[in-house]
């Protein structure tokens, strides 16, 4: 038997990437945010999930292609 995986709500999921709720909610509207799992009305993250959203972000420069300078 698996342990489950703990789902983090959009509140706590903004706090781990240290962004605003609102502003992950905006990122999710959009299709730019982390993956999501919907439950129902509900929205939650999984941890890899958001933490693979955050090496997407990775840069070593402004001057990259797709990023703001």
């Amino acid at each position: 038997m698996t342990v489950p995986q703990r789902l983090l709500t959009t509140a706590e999921a903004a706090e781990f990437v240290q962004l605003s709720q609102p502003h992950l909610e905006k990122c999710r509207c959009y299709g730019t945010g982390p993956r999501f799992v919907r439950l129902g009305r509900s929205v939650r993250y999984r941890i890899e999930d958001l933490q693979a959203w955050i090496a997407s972000g990775l840069t070593e420069s402004t001057s990259e292609p797709g990023r703001a300078a």
